[in-house]
């Protein structure tokens, strides 16, 4: 089964889960397949959001620490049971399934529906066995209880299948696999459905062609010969229409065809190995095939073409490095023992050229310039070095004999090893960060306590000016004023300025009236003046409701503005007390950190430097595993040269069959 990278899948799926246990952002974590009927909510917490816009950035281990940092701040109270969640599901994605189990482990206690909970169990399947943790998987896929959502349920089916054959269980993985390709679909394009092109209809036919592909190996293993080469020759004769299938057709072909080679069936295995594609990945090992059947039917001369285009391909191959040990023994049997002869010499050239190139890879490789050339070559998917666990390597590095490297970064035991050895460069350069950010920090309280120290006594110059008592009293003054004309009903208390005006020319007018000889102009205004008068008796009257509503208002506004002013005032008087403490609290917590991040930097360096060693190592393995293979090879080209050389010098030695002459079979 071929693992694909879900880490976009999980999380988002993880984050939409929670909305089964709380009230879940769903619009904010839109998953690739929704979990249950989980209903849309807002982010309630800021904070909360800030992790969830890192999360989709995505920058999974700024998530990660912001969403922790927030948790342990008491900032994410509305959003308790999705915070954990999307915890469980970042954590998971960095390959730490013990904790992230012991998260879902919590909320499924708490009373998680069955959808979340196992959703929660397959993924922290799919992580152990990533892991290498076979017994752990299995434990987890054991929880499932409900049927998985159907772009699920088909991989759980795999993954079972392959940890039980991982096992040696293959009559348990043929039961599982069996169930799972029951039901055929009615395609028009055959059992496995190879020919549709719709993206879901691609991922079930992906499903299903590695389902009867598994099926057949694993009958194969409980000896159900007859069942699995069925299965596996329908599987090789399926059309393909997209490249996934037809390298799993490849491999179905290629497995037929030396199961064929090893029960003496030379031309049957010709008919497998011939529908194998010349140029995909199992290219080699069929042209391999396709010859030594050949020479099993005594046909030496037919084996030469395919051993022929076999030999001329890239070393790096195991394939190639027996055709060119196999092709002068196919002109040995023809009777070319000159051409026989120089093959097996240019072989036993090759193949120490070969060595003294693993030789120089495995130096490189203890030199630590594998690991640093990797970390260049493949930087994180968008994210920097934020990656999450599924993240895979797409570039060899820029070294010499790279095509040594292919097999040994194929092994996901070394990937593993690499993955966290990139972690732990990324958390050293994380500390380090932090640890050079520490002086800025400090330098940053320094320059606000001063800025504080010199701004402080101009603040409270400042309010002492606003004159606060006098404007309180002022405010409560107009406020009687207002009262009383109220009460009195007394629209001259609030005439405007023109009224006011008005009011004032009339009593003067009045005054000059009531003199003994009033001038004659002024005695004949009287009547004029008692209709001016009488309008302006009736306007303030009439205006006078208005105005004291509108009085009203503006005492309130005034009242308002007084009350934040004290507010303020009280502020500033708490500030006084309150900066100094936070002051010394961000000091103390500067001062707490650099001890911590002293200890932990030379412990993250200790455990680079022994992850590294131990994935070189794997990779030291894996090259020495191939020295040790073209020491065979380089042996046997040796001895048949010996062979040649003795049936040159002994001609009654040609009549003698001898042991040995025959380069190795599959």
């Amino acid at each position: 089964m071929n693992v694909r990278p879900f880490t976009l899948m999980l999380l988002r799926q993880v984050t939409v889960a929670a909305a089964c246990m709380g009230a879940i952002a769903a619009h904010a974590a839109a998953p690739a397949a929704p979990l249950a009927d989980a209903p849309a909510s807002p982010v309630k917490d800021p904070h909360y959001g800030d992790a969830l816009f890192h999360f989709y950035q995505p920058h999974y281990f700024t998530a990660l620490t912001t969403l922790m940092a927030s948790q342990q701040l008491g900032r994410v109270a509305k959003h308790a049971d999705e915070a954990e969640v999307l915890r469980g599901g970042l954590l998971l994605s960095y390959g730490m399934h013990v904790e992230a189990g012991q998260l879902f482990t919590q909320l499924i206690d708490k009373g998680a529906p069955p959808s979340v909970r196992d959703r929660a169990w397959y993924f922290l399947a799919k992580i152990r066995y990533q892991r290498g943790l076979p017994a752990e998987a299995l434990a987890a896929l054991a929880r499932i209880e409900a049927s998985l959502p159907a772009e699920l349920e088909d991989d759980r089916h795999l993954l079972h299948a392959n940890l039980l054959m991982g096992s040696g269980d293959y009559a348990g993985a043929a039961t599982v696999l069996s169930a799972m390709t029951a039901n055929k679909g009615g395609s028009n394009t055959g059992y496995f459905g190879f020919g549709r092109r719709d993206a879901n209809a691609t991922e079930k036919s992906a499903a299903r062609q590695y389902a009867g592909f598994n099926l057949g190996v694993a009958l194969i293993k409980t000896g159900d010969l007859s069942g699995g080469t069925a299965l596996l020759d329908e599987l090789g004769r399926a059309p393909a229409a997209f490249e996934e299938a037809r390298s799993l057709r490849d491999r179905a072909n290629v497995a037929l065809g030396f199961a064929a080679l090893q029960a003496n069936q030379p031309e049957q295995a010709r008919t497998f190995l011939e529908r194998v594609r010349l140029a995909g990945p199992q290219s080699n090992k069929a042209l391999l095939g396709f010859g030594w059947a050949a020479a099993s039917m005594k046909n030496a001369k037919l084996a030469l073409v395919p051993w022929t285009e076999l030999a001329g391909r890239d070393a790096s191959d195991a394939a190639v490095l027996e055709a060119r040990i196999a092709l002068p023994y196919a002109y040995a049997e023809l009777g070319a023992q000159g051409q026989s002869l120089a093959g097996y010499n240019g072989a036993i050239s090759d193949f120490e050229r070969e060595n003294s190139g693993l030789d120089e890879s495995i130096k490189s490789i203890r030199s630590g310039k594998l690991m640093n050339a990797l970390l260049a070559r493949n930087p994180g998917e968008g994210s920097g070095e934020e990656m999450g666990w599924f993240w895979t390597m797409r570039a060899l590095p820029d070294m010499p004999h790279a095509p040594h490297l292919a097999q040994v970064l194929a092994k996901n035991e070394f990937q593993e090893a690499f993955k966290n050895f990139r972690d732990l460069r990324f958390m050293a350069g994380n500390l380090q960060q932090w640890a050079d950010n520490l002086g800025v920090f400090s330098d940053m309280l320094d320059a606000r306590r001063k800025a504080y120290t010199e701004r402080l006594p101009q603040v409270l110059a400042r309010a002492r000016e606003t004159g606060m008592t006098a404007a309180s009293e002022r405010s409560a003054g107009l406020a009687k004023e207002v009262a009383e004309a109220e009460q009195a009903a007394d629209g001259v208390a609030l005439a405007d300025t023109k009224q006011r005006d008005l009011i004032e020319r009339l009593a003067g007018l009045r005054a000059a009236q009531a003199q003994p000889a009033p001038a004659p102009e002024v005695a004949a205004m009287s009547e004029r003046m008692r209709r001016v008068a009488g309008a302006l008796t009736w306007q303030l009257a009439q205006e006078f409701p208005a105005k004291v509503w509108e009085a009203k208002k503006v005492l309130g506004s005034i009242d308002l503005q007084l009350a934040q002013a004290k507010a303020h005032e009280a502020a500033l008087t708490q500030a006084q007390v309150d900066e100094p403490a936070r002051f010394e609290r961000f000091a103390k917590r500067i001062a707490e950190l650099k001890p911590r991040l002293q200890a932990l930097m030379p412990r993250i360096a200790a455990l680079g430097g022994e992850q590294q060693q131990a994935a070189q190592g794997i990779a030291v393995a894996e090259l020495a595993s191939q020295k040790e293979r073209l020491a065979l090879y380089t042996t046997q080209a040796r001895f048949a040269v010996a062979q040649l050389v003795d049936r040159a010098v002994t001609p009654q030695a040609q009549s003698q069959p001898q042991e040995g002459d025959r380069a190795r079979k599959p």
